[in-house]
């Protein structure tokens, strides 16, 4: 007796719960940047506008590409180029705030690519997007 596909089940379940909490973190963050930046409580909004908006629309493209096209099975390979998308976006947050000297303020950035990590690997021929 296979204990394989109970093990596949959990762990596409833990991937689309993962895959879902990102994509709703995302897309928060990218439409407060795109609507009104000015209410963030980020040190470097200011005098960056420039930035704000291109991670605003970077963060909405992760929120989206990280759920939409394995739920409609249009190019769900696309969902494992979004988390690799997140994971450089989390490293250029990482090396931003340190320059900075805002390396205090990276831990969620650490956690956020360690999540994208996981997704990337998880669904790279590990697991299917459905566990039948």
């Amino acid at each position: 007796m296979s204990n394989k596909p109970q093990t596949s089940k959990i762990l596409n379940s833990v991937l689309w719960i993962t895959q879902l909490l990102l994509s709703i973190t995302f897309i928060w963050a990218g439409s407060m940047k795109l609507v009104d930046p000015s209410e963030l409580p980020f040190p470097w909004v200011k005098n960056n506008e420039i930035l704000v908006k291109l991670t605003g629309v970077l963060d909405l493209l992760a929120g989206i590409g990280l759920v939409l096209p394995a739920l409609l099975r249009i190019y769900p390979q696309l969902t494992i180029f979004s988390a690799y998308g997140t994971i450089l976006l989390m490293s250029a947050a990482i090396v931003f705030h340190v320059a900075r000297g805002e390396a205090s303020q990276i831990g969620f950035n650490v956690f956020v690519m360690l999540a994208a990590i996981f997704i990337a690997w998880g669904r790279q021929k590990k697991v299917p997007i459905s566990a039948k």
